[in-house]
């Protein structure tokens, strides 16, 4: 079964009320992880790649550490390009057999970032791969994204509503409060569903993309500082608030530092409990299962994708 496009993932995912994960994967246990939940919950999937990865792992391992899950689960996978910053990195990861890119044009005027992503649309869709696109500015860092609050910007609805016409976009990426990495709120939670709606009723059909939606789980936070970690007053986007964005049109939800905290949990308490150990396979291996654990939990209970396929 070869790598699939998303386009009727996000069809069925916006009819039925739930998203699918999107999952950033950097080395071989997390994509094991990832494919595993996802083969025991009967669940689509996105695996996506970020710069991040790409300078760690290079893109060609990553691609056929990915061919290699679709082979061995029999799942339908989208090999996704995450944040791609210009036209030449989507063009080469379409050229390799990506099936799904981002061009994240999000730091440019309005009408520089229509022209950039309407150029990536031509070529990827004359190849058949779809396009996400972003509107509005998320604050935070997560590898080569990095935004401070004062330059973070909501998505404006009718904006979103002419982007997506002008450049045939399959799906955009919307700004409604969230943000990249462990620290996304300060205080009290909070997303503008309101504004979420509004771009739903105006771009009917069209799937929205929740950027910078990993909950920061605190069951991880809490054994990474139990074992050794620094990692105060982490927070992420309640799982209520993610279940409600894909009930209203969010039919795509990026997850990336869950990931991170799970797999630094499990090593961290391997390393503390054990001292003495130094076989990669015995740390890497319980990251692995904290993984697939978190994952499924993710699947099942926060984006309604179990037994979707």
């Amino acid at each position: 079964m070869p790598l699939v496009t998303s386009t009727k993932m996000f069809q069925d995912a916006y009819a039925g009320g739930y998203a699918i994960g999107a999952f950033n994967v950097n080395n071989m246990e997390i994509i094991q992880g990832i494919v595993d939940a996802a083969k025991e919950e009967k669940s689509p999937l996105i695996l996506q790649v970020s710069a991040g990865a790409r300078k760690y792992a290079s893109p060609i391992y990553l691609r056929k550490l990915v061919e290699a899950a679709v082979e061995d689960s029999g799942l339908h996978i989208v090999l996704h390009l995450d944040h791609g910053e210009d036209f030449e990195i989507c063009k080469m990861c379409i050229d390799d057999g990506f099936t799904s890119v981002m061009i994240d044009g999000s730091k440019h005027p309005f009408e520089e970032n229509i022209a950039l992503t309407k150029k990536v649309v031509e070529y990827a869709h004359a190849k058949g791969v779809v396009v996400e696109a972003e509107l509005g500015k998320l604050a935070g860092i997560e590898d080569d994204v990095n935004v401070s609050e004062k330059d973070a910007a909501f998505t404006d609805p009718d904006q979103a509503a002419e982007f997506v016409e002008r450049t045939g976009v399959d799906s955009l990426a919307i700004a409604i409060g969230t943000s990249h990495g462990a620290y996304k709120f300060k205080g009290e939670p909070k997303l503008d569903f309101q504004r979420l709606e509004t771009i739903t009723k105006l771009l009917p059909n069209t799937p929205l993309v929740l950027h910078g939606a990993s909950t920061v789980l605190p069951e991880f936070v809490a054994l990474c500082n139990q074992y050794g970690g620094n990692i105060p007053g982490a927070q992420g986007v309640p799982e209520d608030m993610i279940r409600q964005a894909a009930q209203l049109g969010v039919c795509k939800v990026n997850i990336d530092t869950d990931l991170r905290l799970a797999m630094t949990a499990a090593i961290r308490k391997v390393f503390v409990e054990n001292p003495s150990e130094f076989d990669p396979r015995k740390y890497l291996g319980p990251g692995r299962t904290a993984i697939k654990e978190m994952v499924q939990h993710k699947i099942r209970n926060v984006l309604g994708s179990s037994n979707r396929l």
